[in-house]
């Protein structure tokens, strides 16, 4: 491992906004059904930001939205460390990490406690359907924690995870909020839409187009 990722893995769990799956145990439990109160210290609505990568996503919504409260989760510490120390360097409070991973949700978040979720640029899996984020095992995990009706957000590069999401959509009868083929042509002035990432600059240089869905389980 390079050495700025051990430096960065060795001081995430210091941070003071980011909390590691491997610290919990009997003494200290991770605050399941305990966000507002413990972590947050308010009533606000959870809002995940899904395999965040490096948080950028969370800190720009935390910016626009202070009225929310954002989780970004990952496996990939070195990536958190980017984001949690951005929210730190510009003082925002509403804004945690969780290092752990996706599939584990349930045992980190408590029946109807989390209000809404992004997903935004994860890996689309091409010849891995189940390991998609949006793939039905997965929106069963979600309705675990999630409250009903809660609202998902996915935005990508991808035509396969794009077209795909809207066939599990129709499938699971859900219901669609937003679709939109073509995110920074049609939709330049929208607040939370306009946040770009790293990787999401790396796609537009690349001529790619961005899609956005959104709804509801």
């Amino acid at each position: 491992m390079p050495k700025i990722k051990e430096e960065r893995m060795e001081e995430l769990p210091k941070l003071d906004n980011t909390l590691v799956y491997t610290e919990f145990d009997d003494d200290n439990p991770a605050p399941k059904g305990r966000w507002n109160p413990d972590i947050f210290n308010n009533e606000a609505p959870i809002v995940l930001e899904l395999a965040c990568g490096k948080g950028e996503y969370s800190v720009g919504l935390a910016e626009i939205e202070p009225d929310k409260n954002y989780i970004g989760l990952d496996i990939k510490g070195n990536r958190l460390w980017v984001g949690a120390t951005a929210a730190l360097e510009k003082g925002l409070d509403n804004v945690r990490y969780l290092r752990c991973y996706i599939d584990h949700l349930d045992q980190f978040f408590g029946e109807n406690e989390v209000d809404e979720a992004w997903i935004v640029f994860s890996d689309p899996y091409l010849k891995k359907e189940r390991k998609r984020l949006t793939h039905p095992k997965f929106l069963k995990l979600y309705r675990k924690v999630m409250k009903p009706g809660a609202l998902i957000h996915l935005k990508t590069d991808s035509e396969v995870l794009y077209e795909y999401t809207r066939e599990i959509i129709e499938q699971e009868n859900l219901e669609l909020v937003d679709d939109e083929p073509n995110v920074h042509q049609n939709r330049p002035d929208d607040p939370r839409l306009s946040i770009r990432t790293y990787y999401e600059q790396m796609h537009l240089d690349k001529g790619k187009t961005i899609k956005y869905l959104a709804f509801r389980l």
